[in-house]
């Protein structure tokens, strides 16, 4: 496995080098919108720890972030009207991984509706912006 590196993207947004669409944030974790959504509301949720992926985190830093995500997801449906959601965690370039920081996605579902390829179409930037506004008020809650 490689080292963790740095100037990985997720890092980056950490810092505050890199804007995102953060829609949840407490001691150790993150939230914001993905750039590129499977669905409507698709999100990531980071640890602040530094972990490539699920087998290079610490057993109560991955404890906690799957906390806020068990935490988050429920309130993501319901401010969005889905009938569900799917979590998706990718771990290693042969599994899919394309940022080697461990992210977990809660990814919104309506019955009947087909999700886009994984990161493949940018949505618009306005209308993240007013969803972020929307989700960081049911997720205050």
């Amino acid at each position: 496995m490689a080292a963790y590196d740095d100037d990985n993207i997720f890092a980056k947004i950490l810092r505050g080098e890199i804007p995102c669409f953060k829609v949840y944030e407490d001691d150790d974790t993150f939230a914001f919108l993905d750039i590129m959504p499977r669905s409507n509301g698709h999100m990531l949720v980071i640890p602040k720890a530094k972990a490539t992926d699920l087998t290079d985190i610490d057993p109560a830093d991955l404890a906690g972030l799957m906390a806020v995500v068990q935490k988050l997801a429920p309130k993501l449906v319901a401010a969005l009207g889905a009938d569900g959601f799917m979590i998706q965690q990718f771990n290693g370039a042969g599994a899919g991984q394309t940022v080697f920081h461990l992210h977990i996605h809660i990814i919104p579902r309506w019955e009947g509706e087909s999700l886009k390829p994984h990161g493949t179409t940018m949505a618009d930037k306005d209308a993240l912006a007013e969803l972020a506004e929307k989700l960081k008020g049911a997720f205050s809650g």
